[in-house]
């Protein structure tokens, strides 16, 4: 694999960001408490931490959660700060503009940085427009280049808004007016959208800091001075201008330096990765490993400092499972273990994912839906479906047996993958794996969706029709949840004849040993994409658009038919492996 390009990434289709603002006061609790409680008075956001610092009169907090939500509670906090933060009477150590002083939105799953800085331009044009708050935008938001440094945005600090606001080349983005009282008291805020950022610690097997700091000139992508002579103690060498030549690093956007710590009794290389993309976790250890083995020293673990999305786990872990030939298309839980083990994140102490990942704290959080079938026991999904209630009902078990059959193609092509003498087949049947893997997440999607889609018809029939307005809003409502929900298992049919495909793969070609559970796994995809067509065409049939209905029931028709040629193609094949001579 070329080390420089080997991102590899499983479909995920959470949408979460995290919001970094910086309020200045850190000091005064009862403030920040106040401030805090806008950000927790917000379903689908999870406060994450709260960092108040004394001599900066500064406080960073951090939370994340559903990009509507995070936008909204940034919004809320930054309203509150407005009226508690007085920046007339503000003191500290650190660079400030305004009360709310950044506050940059960050990409962690299911979003780009480029909808992130959409969304900070948004929340910057409300604030100015709402709070009357001038707003610059930074970074990857910036609408000038020369801002995307964010002191450029803050030249001056609070003491320089009043003239700048009479300036037009440092005029804000928005909220641009004449420096008033309102400004006076609330400054300006920068708003703006970067990557996540993994503050990490690689452990080395050494009590020696310049050593540690070698290797991270190495590698960090400042680099070190360019030294006539000796590299150490050597001239350095200057430009034209005498500006000191840099040689720089092997790894883009990393910053780092070595240091000793007491408490472990040894050298660590500290980095920052701000470019997650350019340099994912993975390969930043890789880098890490090689500098210190080049100077005779060996990496002995990695301790995260703050939080890791998942996915950088999931890259990490896919990654070292590809350098072992072994297939990836594993449950998440197994591919997050060994990247666990293998970048040494348990070396100092125990890594805890539901306390380091982003996505397991807002799991923890009252974002996550405990009433989700999926977190059911497979009792307890077969005793809720039984219950009196009519969902979950046959979408959803549909749903359910498409997963199923997925993941039984899946497991004969992991088990093909590392059949003693197939080793130089282990990528065909890891290809074939991560597609039984990426269908059986989608699957499992629907069986939380079709019960979802039931539940809005049940909502739409409960409007009010008292009026007429009632009685057209309630009947645009229902034909709205109907159509969605001959929709839903219209999509568990498509995914679930997605798994025909697997399963035929893996009796031609798989270990013939598992040929049985293809077939099963055959057997369970029919059901779900017949099961799946009942329900598309039991809603279909109450939708006032006929043409879409019939539409909606020749789709399904054709899928039925197809999963029944399909069945008993393959099943036929099945036959013919157990009984070669029949």
């Amino acid at each position: 694999m070329n080390l420089n390009d080997n991102r590899l990434v499983m479909a995920n289709d959470r949408r979460i960001i995290e919001c970094v603002p910086n309020f200045s006061e850190g000091r005064n609790m009862a403030v920040i408490k106040q401030i805090t409680d806008e950000i927790e008075a917000i379903d689908g956001v999870k406060l994450l931490d709260v960092d108040p610092g004394e001599a900066t009169n500064r406080t960073v907090v951090t939370f994340a959660g559903t990009p509507d939500a995070v936008v909204e509670a940034a919004f809320r906090s930054a309203r509150k700060a407005a009226e508690l933060i007085d920046m007339r009477q503000h003191h500290g150590a650190h660079p400030r503009i305004g009360a709310t002083d950044v506050l940059p939105l960050v990409p962690v799953s299911g979003v780009t940085l480029e909808e992130c800085a959409e969304m900070a331009r948004c929340l910057a044009r409300r604030i100015a427009e709402e709070l009357k708050i001038p707003c610059y935008c930074y970074e990857a938001a910036a609408l000038r280049p020369e801002r995307r440094n964010l002191a450029v945005c803050r030249k001056g600090e609070y003491e320089a808004v009043a003239e700048r606001l009479t300036d037009e080349a440092e005029m804000p983005d928005f909220g641009a007016r004449p420096y008033d009282e309102s400004i006076a008291r609330t400054g300006c805020t920068v708003v703006g959208a970067r990557d996540f950022l993994i503050a990490v610690n690689f452990n080395l097997n050494t009590t020696s800091t310049r050593r540690a700091n070698a290797v991270a000139f190495d590698v960090r992508e400042k680099g070190r001075y360019e030294r006539k002579g000796n590299p150490i103690t050597g001239e350095i060498v200057r430009d034209a201008n005498g500006n000191p030549v840099m040689r720089p690093g092997t790894l883009k956007g990393t910053k780092a330096i070595g240091w000793f710590i007491k408490e472990y009794g040894i050298a660590q290389v500290s980095m920052n990765i701000t470019d997650i993309n350019a340099t994912p976790l993975h390969i930043a250890f890789e880098e890490v490993v090689r500098s210190a083995a080049a100077r005779g020293m060996r990496v002995t673990g990695t301790e995260i400092v703050g939080l890791v999305p998942e996915q950088s786990l999931i890259d990490a872990g896919r990654y070292f499972l590809y350098k072992q030939h072994r297939s990836t298309g594993i449950p998440k839980e197994d591919i997050i273990q060994i990247a666990v083990k293998s970048l040494g994140l348990d070396d100092l102490k125990p890594f805890v994912a539901e306390e380091k990942v982003i996505e397991r704290l807002l799991d923890n959080s009252k974002t996550s839906e405990s009433t989700h079938l999926t977190n059911f026991s497979v009792a307890g999904f077969a005793n809720e479906t039984m219950r009196e209630s009519p969902a979950p009902g046959g979408g959803s078990v549909s749903a359910y047996m498409g997963t199923l059959g997925a993941a039984l193609g899946t497991m004969v092509a992991n088990l093909s993958a590392h059949k003693p003498g197939w080793d130089d087949r282990w990528e065909e049947f890891s290809r074939w794996a991560d597609r039984g893997a990426e269908l059986e997440n989608e699957l499992l999607r629907f069986v939380d969706e079709d019960t979802v889609a039931f539940n809005r018809i049940m909502a739409a029939f409960a409007l009010p029709k008292s009026t007429e307005a009632d009685r057209l809003t309630r009947s645009q409502a229902i034909q709205a949840a109907t159509l969605y929900a001959a929709e839903v298992p219209l999509k568990t049919m498509k995914a679930s004849s997605k798994v025909f495909d697997i399963c035929r793969a893996m009796v031609a070609t798989g270990n013939p040993n598992s040929v049985s559970d293809a077939g099963v796994g055959v057997l369970a995809a029919r059901a779900a994409v017949l099961g799946a067509g009942l329900n598309v065409k039991i809603n279909a049939v109450s939708l006032k658009n006929k043409s879409k209905a019939e539409s909606l029931i020749a789709e399904a028709e054709a899928l039925m038919k197809n999963a029944v040629k399909a069945e008993s193609e393959i099943m036929a094949m099945v036959d013919n492996v157990i009984n070669p001579n029949r």
